[in-house]
């Protein structure tokens, strides 16, 4: 902040008089009794000044600065998240995340929110460890790089960087405890980062990323599978992606190789009023219009993602099935 000269009492200080002029109430002229002797100029100058500004009246004040203006407030969001066995599987290898917090910025908080979504994969309980190991260590990284400077008043790293070297960090985690137990475990893995009103997705596999909004329902995550790949070469309808025999078969996960390439998106939410992250065993039932129909009718988030779930289960529940549903507006 600029500061005005000033004393050690921290008041604005007049500048001196010029010489050979001094201020109508010096003394300089000199009687020794104390009084002030009149000065001719001074009088002459006082009796030009408006009524309201004689000497001896008390100065007008500056009119007062209005007050701040109020920062917008930051994004209200409510975030719902869950996972179910399914009706065929004996184990539920998905695992979910939510986090919602608010950092400081000088021009006013902003919203942060975390949401991932894992599905894992692996015999034993293979699959399950790996997909825990993926949010567990995602969000211990995002925490430590963003969210802890953040509430510092620092943030000095990249978001996009950020979310991809996470999911890297999650894919070394679990190769190495795969390599420790002789496992062939892995997980796919859909992490959204939300600062602001801003979207940066880290994506390996098929679980999926949708916003929704008043045009209606727009995946924004491709998926890492043999039905993706022949879907991006036009050789397939994502109408027929469901029930084609290749659904499953993926060509990208988390954890079972020593490195992974890892999508990232970059997406500003506009008037999306949802983020739906979704495992294959909600997508794979529910077809894209029925999943926004449930959630644009049902207001709160809660229970928006169980009409979810209990949508992919009435449909038969071969997989388990796993939802983030976050209410951006």
């Amino acid at each position: 902040m600029d500061m005005n000269e000033s004393d050690t009492s921290g008041q604005p200080v007049d500048p001196p008089p010029a010489a050979g002029d001094d201020a109508w109430w010096s003394s300089t002229a000199g009687d020794l009794d104390g009084t002030r002797p009149l000065d001719a100029r001074s009088v002459m100058a006082q009796s030009s000044l408006p009524p309201d500004r004689r000497p001896g009246d008390t100065e007008p004040l500056e009119e007062l600065e209005g007050p701040r203006e109020t920062p917008p407030a930051p994004l209200a969001i409510v975030a719902a998240a869950m996972r179910h066995i399914g009706q065929v599987r004996q184990n539920n290898q998905d695992s979910v995340y939510t986090l919602i917090s608010s950092v400081p910025r000088d021009e006013g908080d902003a919203t942060l929110g975390l949401f991932i979504v894992a599905d894992g994969m692996g015999g034993h309980d293979g699959g399950e460890i790996a997909s825990r190991l993926a949010i567990t260590t995602i969000a211990r990284h995002i925490i430590a790089e963003l969210l802890a400077p953040a509430l510092e008043g620092v943030i000095n790293v990249s978001l996009q960087a950020l979310v991809v070297e996470a999911v890297q960090e999650a894919n070394r985690a679990i190769w190495d405890q795969a390599r420790l137990t002789g496992s062939d475990m892995g997980t796919t893995c859909t992490a959204a980062l939300l600062l602001g009103r801003s979207l940066y997705i880290g994506h390996v596999g098929d679980t999926r990323a949708y916003l929704i909004g008043p045009a209606g329902i727009h995946q924004l995550t491709t998926d890492h599978s043999a039905v993706g790949r022949l879907i991006e070469m036009g050789q397939l309808d994502p109408s027929e992606s469901r029930d084609h025999p290749l659904r499953s078969q993926l060509y990208r996960t988390v954890g079972q190789h020593p490195e992974v390439s890892v999508d990232l998106l970059f997406q500003p939410i506009g008037d999306a009023t949802h983020l739906l992250l979704a495992s294959d065993g909600l997508w794979g039932c529910v077809d894209d219009d029925h999943l926004a129909r449930i959630v644009q009718g049902i207001e709160a988030p809660n229970r928006a993602v169980r009409s979810l779930i209990e949508a992919a289960n009435r449909a038969g529940g071969p997989d388990n099935i796993s939802a983030v549903l976050v209410r951006l507006a």
